[in-house]
């Protein structure tokens, strides 16, 4: 089963990585992860090339590292986070994941663009930030960190 919440209130922007991060425990850094794309305008020209491929891969804990070194906003992405004994080569088999037009995050039931993910985090317009997960307890870390978040579930039922 998919999980997923989406937090569009009570933030100055959307979405602050570094927030995500301690919300759920840092649990990122257990996985390895695949960004795609990814509109964002880091200061750091090495992580902006990085960051302006077809895709980044990047370890949990680099990641974390760069969250922390460079907190910038981040406007469009999906991250998708792998079990670390997942190789690239077989993630690369599947047709990389979008955000901006991507009509599966309005959906119900809930999924994960990629078969493989175990997480996702979405910036999606600047505008809010959607995770989804097969563990029910990081997205309920994820909500309890962000009280004004609601089950994504819930909110696709109003639309």
């Amino acid at each position: 089963m998919i999980y997923g919440a989406i937090n569009d209130k009570g933030e100055a922007y959307f979405t602050d990585l570094k927030k995500v991060f301690d919300s759920i425990g840092n649990r990122q850094t257990e996985y390895n992860w695949l960004i795609t794309d990814c509109v964002c305008y880091p200061n750091n020209p090495k992580t902006n090339a990085m960051l302006s491929k077809q895709y980044c891969w990047i370890s949990g804990e680099d990641l974390t590292s760069l969250v922390r070194t460079e907190n910038f906003q981040w406007i469009w992405a999906v991250l998708c986070g792998f079990d670390k004994a997942t190789a690239l080569s077989e993630i690369l088999e599947y047709s990389l994941p979008y955000a901006d037009g991507y009509e599966g995050f309005w959906k119900i039931p809930l999924t994960m663009q990629h078969p493989l993910a175990k997480i996702e985090i979405v910036p999606w317009d600047s505008s809010l930030t959607l995770i989804f997960s097969h563990s029910k307890d990081i997205i309920d870390d994820f909500m309890q960190y962000h009280p004004q978040s609601e089950n994504l579930e819930d909110h696709i039922g109003r639309l």
